[in-house]
């Protein structure tokens, strides 16, 4: 949350010829109901049920960067699914830098509470080490603008590229199977 996957994503999407997917905004999409309706209304499982599903269809595509949102790792069968089928990121983000970004955003369910730092601590609590071992790449977002993170994640994509298990030997080659996930 606030860590840039969906600006981040977008620009390195367009960088690589990538088809970007944002799978809040897919699950948006199929239900017609935004996701703090979704949770309002059927609950966090019922949410976890349906954002498992599309991860699942829009894992199986090649050529996209997808965003998740970053409770999807906490499913090992979508953790799973993202190490097995692409090339996966951490965007890891500080809890102060986390709040900053978000803190206009009345969009996120999880933040609806008297103590939004308390939450992200206990999320990121949950959660960072489940990132980390899904992560083929650890990436600091930091402070940069997006303009900025973008450019410096694609010199250092580009730099592990050649020294990955999934078949990409070289940045020089096109990217036999890429997917892209970003997600924190």
């Amino acid at each position: 949350m606030g860590a840039g996957k969906s600006t981040v994503g977008r620009k390195l999407a367009a960088r690589f010829g990538l088809r970007f997917i944002d799978l809040d905004q897919e699950i948006e999409r199929a239900t017609g109901a935004s996701v703090n309706l979704i949770f309002e209304i059927e609950g966090e499982p019922n949410f976890r049920e349906r954002e498992a599903k599309l991860l699942d269809a829009a894992s199986r595509n090649c050529g996209v960067l997808l965003a998740t949102g970053g409770g999807a790792v906490l499913r090992a069968e979508n953790r799973s699914k993202l190490m097995q089928r692409g090339f996966v990121v951490y965007l890891e983000t500080d809890v102060d830098t986390q709040l900053e970004r978000l803190k206009r955003d009345r969009a996120r369910p999880l933040l609806r509470t008297a103590d939004p730092r308390a939450k992200l601590l206990e999320l990121a609590g949950a959660r960072n080490d489940l990132y980390r071992h899904s992560a083929d790449l650890i990436w600091t977002s930091g402070a940069n603008t997006a303009r900025s993170a973008a450019e410096s994640l694609v010199y250092n994509l580009r730099h592990r590229w050649h020294q990955l298990p999934h078949g990409l030997v070289s940045p020089a080659q096109p990217i036999p199977n890429p997917l892209f996930h970003l997600g924190t």
